[in-house]
């Protein structure tokens, strides 16, 4: 191993380039897999091993030979890849690199909840605790929240955390009724979303104004909005899509706005630069996913720090309720006509490694 440095900060005064090839010789000598969130930092995308949503880089994850999992992403993404590989070392490399969506529900909040509505079923966002997937009865991703929501039965009440904006397009897109918790106005309908009043920062704040000023620089192009945001902005869109699906919008389409996320524009860019793809607002970055630098990146591997940890408990009843989604039958994620359609007109090109 070539000689280490003591801190992240002494990491920083290196070229970029020689922080490159510090990652690849220690991950080499680690067996080490290098996972890249879409919304990471472009000099982190460029040296991971896989590219794509949490879910499916933990999936990723699960299948390779690796020893140690770098999970460049925040908090809860790692947790669910320790969960579904256990047996294996998952290093973050920076500690601090948290979601607050996710930190808006812990595992004893859920339970009061839960005491209210008895009979319910709760269903987990990805974006949430290791604690809170174990006190659920099956997760759910951006992609499959209605597939899920559907496969339950039509008069049982569902609790579904954090995410409220996700949780109210599920309920639309379902025909249930929709209800914050905390703000019920007598008896709940069975059958209800109860949603728990949480929310992604970044998607929450884009606004309507925002995709005004998009459509009116680019008239033309497609408008894909990822769920998290709210209803009325997800009431303007031409698609609403997981960031994973996003990778093969742009695939087959010249002209995009994406109201999600920078980084995963700034990536789609680089690698369609003949096309015009363009964030719905320019002020939608995750400064959470951009703690992660190279740096930091490369003391992590030289290091093998910062390790992820869980109980066994927790970690067995939340993989858990992350099997029960995974089970589910293919034929319950049928693309929508619209995504089959356009994807019938795609030209499709080879396979990114995004989930």
């Amino acid at each position: 191993m070539v000689d280490t440095l003591r801190s992240p900060l002494e990491y920083a005064r290196l070229s970029r380039e020689e922080l490159a090839e510090r990652i690849r010789r220690r991950k080499t000598e680690l067996n080490a897999v290098i996972l890249g969130h879409n919304y990471q930092r472009v000099e982190i995308q460029e040296v991971s091993d896989y590219l794509g949503d949490s879910l499916g880089l933990s999936q990723e994850a699960a299948r390779t030979d690796a020893d140690v999992i770098v999970f460049c992403g925040v908090h809860f993404m790692a947790e669910t890849a320790k969960i579904l590989s256990p047996e294996k070392q998952v290093l973050m490399p920076d500690l601090r690199a948290g979601c607050p969506m996710a930190d808006f529900v812990t595992g004893d909040a859920l339970r009061r909840l839960k005491a209210r509505y008895p009979d319910a079923v709760v269903v987990a966002y990805v974006n949430s605790t290791a604690e809170v997937k174990a006190e659920s009865d099956i997760c759910c991703t951006s992609a499959n929240a209605v597939q899920v929501v559907n496969g339950v039965p039509a008069d049982r009440t569902i609790l579904f955390v954090p995410d409220r904006n996700l949780a109210k397009y599920a309920a639309e897109k379902s025909g249930r009724p929709y209800v914050v918790a905390g703000r019920e106005d007598g008896a709940v309908q069975p059958g209800s979303i109860v949603a728990w009043d949480g929310y992604c920062y970044v998607h929450d704040d884009l606004v309507l104004d925002e995709l005004a000023a998009a459509k009116k620089k680019h008239p033309r192009a497609l408008v894909v909005i990822h769920p998290e945001a709210r209803a009325e902005l997800l009431a303007q869109a031409d698609m609403v899509a997981s960031t994973a699906k996003m990778v093969d919008i742009a695939e087959a389409n010249d002209e995009v706005i994406f109201g999600t996320e920078r980084g995963i524009v700034d990536r789609l860019k680089a690698r369609f630069p003949e096309k015009t793809l363009v964030p719905l607002s320019g002020a939608a970055i995750c400064g959470n996913m951009k703690v992660n630098t190279l740096a930091k990146l490369a003391w992590c591997l030289d290091h093998q720090q910062h390790e992820l940890v869980l109980d066994e408990d927790v970690r067995v009843r939340a993989e858990r309720s992350l099997r029960r989604m995974l089970d589910l039958s293919p034929a319950s994620f049928l693309a929508t006509p619209q995504e089959t359609a356009l994807e019938d007109e795609s030209i499709r090109q080879g396979g990114c490694g995004c989930a």
